[in-house]
């Protein structure tokens, strides 16, 4: 009897080999965007608008840690901002990074916001109306699996975007990894900000932690980790002019080279880490700095001091609202450094585009608010030129050279 039932757990074993394990897939991901003029250049009023946007954003979901964990995420700044599988990702060029997600029963595919800038997930709704025009729109009540939770939402950023409407929770699909009873927005408006022609996606994915949910839930790939669809905690990030990816459940190592430079997650709200410096053609002008890394913050942004100083040591020019132009063929040499090593900013990445009629004059992608306090936010203008892995297994974020 003994011997049968040693047969019997090795071959349960040997199936359990043989059977097919999830690998880590890969969207691919477009950007757009609304930060420049119709002739190609840059405004600058787009980009002031841009920065109060993001610290609106982040100072909201600080406010959600606080009322959900009891604690200051960060502490308030003392001068607030001025009124003035793999998923391939688009460029809605240069403000935000989307890609495509399955919701429902049966599935139906929606392009989303991909931003590890907050947590929480919504799509258009059936009541949204003139407001949703463009948008594909989910509708709850064509799937068998979506179970209202009889609550309303609103998220809203200070340039005037807003949404609101009802809480589900459905079935969701990224990048081939199911996840069940994930708690979703479903609008029943979208200001202006949110039209089609501002707002490339139809709805908004966040991809950083619970504790700065406002809907109190988890993210769609922390649900996909609590369920154990994925095969590794991870997920990954190449984001550049074309060949860009959201990498599900593993990373893709085609992108990279070398190993990781990881550098742990220092509060488990926002993807927030410690950096060593910030240099300018080899003097480190920045030392010892509190940053968070996303993908829904276009540029860097800093303390307007610490980015006066930075630019000050190539006599930038000032243009008002934290922003600075310079000889657009007179690009410093910008490194951070993270994790002891240091990463280098490409011209190109730098380089905001030009500014102004002459063609000659351009601006800097590193750019200066108030609303953050010491805090900086490191976004698209260095995430290009690097590959990023956010490991929620172990708290921490990667960076590595890309290919």
């Amino acid at each position: 009897m003994r011997s049968l039932s040693v047969s019997l757990i090795a071959a349960l074993q040997a199936l359990v080999v043989a059977l097919p394990q999830p690998i880590p897939l890969s969207i691919s991901l477009t950007k757009r965007s609304t930060l420049r003029t119709a002739d190609g250049h840059v405004d600058p009023a787009s980009i002031r608008a841009h920065i109060s946007s993001t610290e609106a954003k982040l100072r909201r979901g600080a406010a959600a840690f606080e009322r959900n964990t009891g604690v200051a995420l960060f502490s308030s700044p003392t001068k607030r901002a001025d009124a003035s599988g793999s998923d391939p990702l688009a460029d809605d060029s240069n403000e935000r990074w989307y890609g495509t997600i399955e919701v429902g029963t049966p599935l139906q595919t929606f392009t989303i916001d991909c931003d590890t800038g907050s947590t929480d997930f919504f799509l258009p709704g059936p009541s949204c109306g003139d407001a949703c025009s463009g948008h594909k729109v989910y509708n709850p009540n064509s799937s068998s699996t979506a179970e209202p939770l009889g609550r309303t939402f609103t998220v809203e950023y200070s340039d005037g975007s807003m949404a609101t409407g009802d809480l589900y929770t459905d079935t969701v699909s990224l990048a081939g990894f199911t996840a069940t009873a994930q708690t979703l927005g479903v609008a029943s408006l979208y200001s202006y900000e949110f039209s089609s022609e501002n707002f490339g996606a139809d709805g908004l994915m966040g991809m950083a932690f619970e504790s700065v949910s406002r809907f109190g839930a988890d993210s769609v790939f922390q649900t996909l980790v609590s369920q154990g669809a994925v095969p590794e905690s991870v997920f990954a990030f190449k984001l550049a002019s074309s060949g860009s990816e959201l990498r599900v459940g593993g990373v893709n190592s085609a992108l990279y080279q070398g190993s990781f430079t990881y550098t742990p997650v220092t509060q488990q709200g926002y993807w927030q880490i410690a950096g060593d410096a910030i240099g300018i053609n080899g003097n480190e002008i920045v030392n010892g700095f509190s940053a968070i890394v996303d993908t829904g913050t276009t540029l860097i942004m800093g303390d307007t001091s610490y980015v006066s100083q930075l630019y000050a040591t190539i006599n930038a020019t000032d243009i008002g609202g934290g922003v600075y132009s310079l000889p657009c063929d007179a690009m410093p040499n910008v490194s951070i450094t993270l994790g002891g090593k240091s990463f280098a900013l490409s011209a190109e990445t730098f380089n905001f585009g030009t500014y102004g009629s002459s063609g000659n004059t351009c601006l800097g992608g590193i750019v200066g608010g108030d609303g953050l306090g010491d805090l900086w936010i490191l976004g698209d203008v260095f995430l290009r030129n690097v590959y990023t892995v956010f490991d929620v297994g172990n708290v921490r974020v990667g960076f590595a050279e890309l290919a």
